[in-house]
């Protein structure tokens, strides 16, 4: 069957950015850990990115998961938050792409779909199906529920014709 995959979904946000953690081997998850970094918002905005990549860095260390997975930035009426958003999210991609990790991205609708079984839904139903599949699973906000939907969105994902061709020709030198 193989070996088994340890995957973090990571949650971008600017104030807090969720990671969760688990084992996907064949068919079955199992719960590692999860977390949120979190970033001093009264601080500039170059210090608070180099708190969650140093926060990132440090868990992506200690951890060592092989592969990664990133929601992407949905895009709202606040110009100016969606574009502080982009920022924390390059850092969520950036830490694991220069320890050397494969980084998908999911829509979040992808994410929801893959967990609760529908595209919509909202974040009550998605914390109460995380728990369903990863009955060990705490966390400490609601970032880092959703970071173990995005591992967990990964982990179904992982297998397609798509996502092993992706891994072909995605390098961070």
């Amino acid at each position: 069957m193989g070996e088994a995959i340890r995957i973090i979904g990571i949650d971008p946000g600017l104030r807090r950015t969720g990671w969760g953690m688990v084992e996907s081997f064949g068919n079955s998850l199992r719960f590692i850990a999860s977390g949120t970094v979190k970033s001093d918002d009264k601080a500039a905005l170059a210090t608070r990115l180099c708190q969650l990549h140093d926060g990132l860095a440090e868990i992506l260390h200690s951890a060592m998961p092989h592969e990664a997975a990133v929601e992407q930035t949905f895009v709202n009426k606040d110009a100016v938050a969606t574009l502080k958003l982009g920022q924390a999210r390059g850092i969520a991609m950036l830490v694991p792409a220069r320890a050397g990790l494969v980084v998908a991205e999911y829509a979040p609708n992808a994410v929801k779909k893959a967990v609760i079984g529908v595209g919509h839904g909202d974040k009550k139903q998605i914390h109460m199906m995380v728990k369903v599949l990863l009955p060990k699973a705490t966390f400490d906000t609601e970032h880092a529920a959703d970071a173990l939907a995005i591992a967990i969105c990964h982990a179904h994902h992982r297998q397609s014709i798509a996502y092993r061709m992706a891994l072909a020709g995605q390098v961070c030198s």
